[in-house]
């Protein structure tokens, strides 16, 4: 068992877990995979023996890089629900560990083409290597011939900032072209949206929504490692394989024929051969008042793409509060990866085709484990009730989450605050805490004493022109109202400073991230990990044990649809 740590009194009390003698009325466990390891003795507390155990499960081939809809994802929820049994949880969903989020599955034609028609001059370009593209309408085929291409630098329809890039010109059957992330951070100022600072409005799933609402037959983004926040390798696998989707019917969100990606060195071509240049058009782009650009050449394309109705499952457990069980705390993690596939020029036979998803994000649904466990374990009983929502389909645009929002289990309005684990950092101690998206609610008032008591500072992420504060499934309860907690251990480390945290982590980002070298590994510090999930037990016990409610800052975007949902609630 890891040794809790000397800390303040309030957080010393916040952690601690005897053990206590199982209810007899616990539910028998279900049968659980081979994997689960049965012999594995799990202690009541946070421990990292406990935590490398159920990520070293999850990540296992055996699970086959846990894709929805596969037999990797049977064993998944199997084993998710096998544990919260053990604990003593009750089902979250009625009589059910499981929620049933109805999806489509499109696997797009790796032979496809996309044509663009320059001048005349007719250019093909291939999947994967110049492209990728796909389909959110369920259809088996989309054709799209000579749709003329327009340039909308940004794609950003933002009137409460003075800004559009669709102003002046009618995109209904013409595909656009436009860039990733925000006018202020190519530009470089500061005054434009959040500069680097990412909005929603620079990422690519806003993007592709605003081109459906304009109307265009379809979407390409010209990506760059910059502005996207990672490599082109990410976006090729990401986007080839099985792609999933809600179903119209669960999504009423207009839709394009096709949407997708271009090269850089594509981009850069296109535009060179009609008279412009790609870094001028970042600089253009990035001035208010800037004008649609119709570009002299046009797109073809057949998508022909596999398509087939299946559902996947969140899983949902929960402890109800011994004194308020309607006002509930809720522990959030996605447990889908990238599942198996291989990609043209790198699968060859022996080559590994398993995207384990170790990182992202079995150690953040190991990490809810440790949680609930310690939870079960609690003298006393919280008073308010706390949830364990292991969702699917993050990888697919966090459509689990979305669904889950949609139809949420307990009420939104009675949801004191969410508290989500993504990719959680396993490269030692820091004297630092992340929170990504610093600056939204008071969630991080009750995080910080914590964190002082554990001799750290909140600090925001090193990048916040990713958008990683939209990019986790904590962000449909954000918009909804429900004000969450995005948080895990900083990049300043005990060993070796905030240049060894820089290093490990552009290590994983270029080297492991959406690859299938994203494996568990022995050689991984967990004291670090395990003291930031000490750290957020005590965000949720101190929450459950309280009256308080958080609410957005005053001027955050979220706080009128949190002011709406709580005045629902009285």
């Amino acid at each position: 068992m890891t040794r809790i740590p000397l800390l303040a009194p309030a957080l010393a009390a916040a952690l601690l877990l005897p053990a206590c003698k199982r209810e007899a009325d616990t539910p028998a466990p279900a049968p659980a995979p081979a994997a689960q390891h049965a012999a594995h003795a799990f202690a009541p507390a946070i421990t990292a023996a406990d935590f490398a155990e159920h990520v070293k499960t999850l990540a296992s081939d055996e699970f086959e890089g846990r894709a929805p809809g596969s037999a990797g994802e049977e064993k998944t929820v199997r084993y998710l629900e096998a544990q919260f049994r053990r604990m003593g949880l009750k089902p979250g969903n009625g009589d059910s560990y499981f929620q049933t989020v109805p999806m489509v599955e499109s696997t797009a034609d790796p032979a496809t083409a996309l044509t663009l028609t320059v001048k005349g001059q007719p250019r093909t370009l291939a999947f994967g290597t110049d492209m990728v593209v796909g389909t959110r309408t369920g259809q088996a085929e989309v054709k799209v011939e000579n749709a003329p291409l327009v340039f909308v630098g940004y794609g950003v329809n933002a009137p409460e900032r003075g800004w559009n890039d669709y102003a002046g010109v009618d995109v209904k059957g013409k595909v656009v072209v436009m860039f990733v992330n925000d006018p202020g951070f190519h530009s470089g100022e500061a005054s434009l949206f959040e500069g680097k600072k990412m909005t929603y409005y620079g990422r690519w799933t806003y993007k592709f929504e605003e081109a459906a609402r304009q109307g265009a037959a379809g979407a390409l983004i010209i990506h760059d490692d910059a502005g996207a926040s990672y490599g082109w390798d990410v976006v090729k696998n990401s986007w080839s394989g099985a792609q999933f989707d809600l179903p119209v019917k669960d999504d009423p969100e207009p839709r394009l024929p096709f949407q997708g990606w271009l090269s850089a060195a594509q981009a850069r071509q296109l535009l060179a051969d009609l008279g412009h240049d790609l870094d001028a058009l970042y600089k253009a782009a990035g001035k208010p008042g800037f004008k649609p650009l119709p570009l002299d050449a046009q797109a073809s394309l057949t998508l022909k793409s596999t398509i087939a109705e299946k559902t996947s499952r969140n899983v949902v457990a929960l402890l109800p509060g011994a004194k308020r069980p309607d006002e509930t705390i809720v522990y959030m993690a996605h447990w889908d990866h990238l599942g198996k596939h291989g990609h043209e020029g790198e699968a060859a036979a022996g080559d590994d085709d398993i995207y384990n998803g170790a990182v992202d994000n079995a150690t953040g649904v190991a990490g809810i484990l440790e949680i609930a466990e310690a939870f079960s374990k609690q003298t006393p009983a919280p008073d308010r009730s706390l949830l364990f929502v292991a969702v699917t389909l993050e990888e697919s645009g966090l459509l689990g989450s979305k669904y889950y929002v949609a139809h949420p289990t307990v009420p939104l309005e009675k949801i004191v605050g969410v508290i989500n684990l993504d990719a959680m950092p396993v490269i030692g101690k820091s004297r630092d805490i992340t929170v990504i998206g610093l600056g939204n609610s008071e969630m991080e008032d009750i995080l910080k004493p914590i964190a002082e008591s554990q001799q750290r500072v909140l600090r925001e992420e090193a990048s916040p022109e990713s958008g990683f504060y939209f990019r986790s499934d904590h962000f449909n309860f954000v918009k909804a109202g429900v004000p969450a907690l995005y948080a895990k251990g900083g990049d300043d480390l005990l060993e070796g400073g905030a240049q060894a945290g820089a290093a490990a982590q552009a290590a994983y980002r270029d080297q492991r991230y959406h690859k299938p070298d994203d494996e568990f590994d022995p050689a991984w510090k967990l004291d670090g990990v395990i003291q930031d999930l000490e750290a957020l037990y005590a965000v949720g016990r101190t929450l459950a044990g309280s009256e308080r409610w958080p609410r957005f800052y005053e001027g955050n975007a979220f706080r009128a649809a949190q002011d709406k949902l709580r005045a629902g609630a009285e």
